[in-house]
């Protein structure tokens, strides 16, 4: 087994995911801003909500489509650079990803088109409807690969068949229903609202420091604060859930995010600062808040939480289980058309265990020749590597918790104060714009770096999911992707620079609009109103 080929093809797919992730936080939240913004219009009939949903709905655009065309590629990926893992788990992994481009993909690109050139040809409940479409399949697309990769954190609904060497589906309903999916969706779409709602308050701010199209600002502002503020709550709630959840499904990403090295008497505490040592298996300078952990990990006074010590002999113990399943399985295959009721009673008895004695393929062709050594080695082998994961963890947390700062502030700000904004809270605005996809992507890591060395959590190890492919094939494809995907975001970064600094504008039937809502709040108050004018 070549671990260059197999370090390459996880690099190329974390830089590939990477990319991508840098779209589709932005895509999920502006979709549902923009289509509050033309609500809001669409009651009011103010030219200004008009304005304001064409001029947002244009920087949707640019990153809706940079968004698909980076994540094309990455379903083309299992084919090429993990093909045994297609063929492994493809019936039940490929099911949802069917789903997504049936009923989502369709559905948004379908009205996409319209939401952008139906602006004359529609109603406005019409387009009205469009919008919200293109809302709800962007989020639809997040549910339904979510549930595919929450099936590979928490692999249920399925079961391994001897005669086809496959995993296959046994209950569609128990993949959709996963309670991982489920929880990462929630909270994986709430990471993307905040994203939107940083970045329309960041640009608004920017609009209010160079006093340009201070109406449009000023209103956007109030929307971002108001959205974000209830998204920046729900992804610490939701967060709590994951963490939850990872508690009985994925307890050894757990125990590294904590860098918990022992078991600690219930409740366990979080340590809030430490400097993880993996060789040593200790936690040097750590500060420790008592019950915390205890508390988020298992809701309770009394549950313990296992230490990664404690995990790697379960491991061990679950290897030497599987190695009865590997012996039954292997009997089973000599001769399919006459199976000994020994055999298939063996296997299913261990099959759960099977993945666990595919990690002595690391070091052995055939596990059953493995070593006391060797399988000592494959436990441990179960361990992600401790800090990276805790620090990505904490810092994601920190900035979860600043986001709900900055939204709570200048909610206040626009609600009670007048939209009276100090410039200290705009630059900082300004300054934040890039915050949320640090956190996205940290999130991103810690999901799939915690749930090493496994492609499928406890069924199938990420060195046997590989395509046979050399290294320099990987190499070269993964250069390839990374200046592919680098001048992709540059021509994003551009073309958002370029529309913000152009700013909204208005066409002929808004400025039509406004000026029959200038004639009646002049011939009403007698004076020009307050609203956005054609020169901002």
């Amino acid at each position: 087994m070549d671990f260059g080929i197999v370090e390459l093809s996880r690099l190329q797919f974390a830089m590939t995911a990477l990319y991508h992730f840098l779209f589709v936080p932005l895509t999920l939240g502006l979709s549902i801003i923009v289509a509050i913004m033309e609500t809001v219009y669409v009651m009011t009939n103010r030219p200004i909500w008009r304005q304001m949903t064409k001029f947002w709905g244009t920087l949707f655009g640019i990153n809706f489509v940079l968004g698909v065309a980076t994540g094309i590629t990455m379903e083309f990926q299992f084919g090429m650079n993990w093909s045994y893992y297609s063929h492994y788990v493809g019936d039940i992994f490929g099911a949802p990803l069917a789903i997504e481009g049936l009923m989502a993909f369709f559905l948004e690109a379908t009205f996409v088109g319209l939401f952008f050139f139906g602006w004359d040809k529609l109603s406005k409940v019409g387009h009205l409807i469009s919008a919200w479409l293109v809302a709800i399949g962007s989020n639809f697309s997040a549910l339904w690969i979510l549930i595919a990769n929450g099936w590979m954190q928490n692999p249920v609904g399925a079961e391994f068949n001897p005669m086809t060497m496959r995993m296959e589906m046994t209950s569609f309903t128990e993949v959709l229903f996963n309670e991982v999916a489920q929880a990462k969706f929630v909270h994986t779409v709430s990471a993307g609202y905040v994203t939107a709602a940083v970045f329309v308050l960041g640009v608004s701010a920017w609009y209010l420091l160079k006093g340009r199209h201070t109406e449009l600002a000023r209103r956007s502002i109030a929307v971002a604060a108001s959205f974000g503020l209830a998204a920046a709550l729900s992804v610490v709630v939701l967060g709590d859930e994951s963490g939850y959840s990872a508690s009985h499904t994925q307890k050894m990403k757990l125990a590294a995010i904590e860098a918990m090295w022992e078991t600690h008497p219930a409740p366990a505490p979080f340590t809030a600062f430490g400097l993880p040592d993996q060789e040593a298996r200790e936690t040097k300078y750590a500060i420790e808040i008592p019950w915390v952990m205890g508390l988020i990990g298992t809701r309770s006074l009394t549950t313990e939480i296992p230490g990664i010590e404690e995990l790697v002999h379960q491991a061990e113990d679950r290897i030497r289980s599987g190695l009865i399943a590997y012996d039954a399985l292997m009997e089973i295959r000599a001769d399919l058309n006459n199976v000994s009721d020994a055999a298939r009673a063996q296997f299913e008895e261990h099959s759960d265990d099977l993945g666990f004695a595919l990690l002595l393929k690391r070091y052995v062709d055939d596990p059953r020749e493995a070593t006391e050594e060797q399988i000592l080695m494959a436990a441990d082998d179960t361990v992600p590597t401790v800090w990276p994961l805790f620090w990505a963890f904490r810092i994601m947390v920190a900035l979860g918790f600043s986001f709900i700062g900055l939204m709570l502030y200048f909610f206040y700000l626009a609600s009670f104060k007048g939209m009276k904004f100090p410039k200290f809270a705009l630059r900082l605005a300004v300054i934040m714009i890039p915050a949320p996809w640090i956190a996205a992507e940290l999130g991103w890591f810690v999901a799939e770096f915690g749930r090493q060395p496994w492609t499928v959590d406890g069924v199938l190890p990420t060195a046997l999911s590989v395509s046979s492919l050399s290294v320099t094939e990987v190499a070269m494809t993964l250069a390839g992707f990374v200046l592919f995907y680098t001048v992709l975001f540059i021509v994003e970064m551009g073309l958002m620079i370029k529309y913000i600094k152009k700013g909204p504008y208005m066409d002929v039937k808004e400025t039509d609009e406004w000026m029959d809502v200038h004639r009646r709040r002049m011939i009403t108050v007698g004076e020009p109103d307050a609203i956005a004018t054609p020169a901002e």
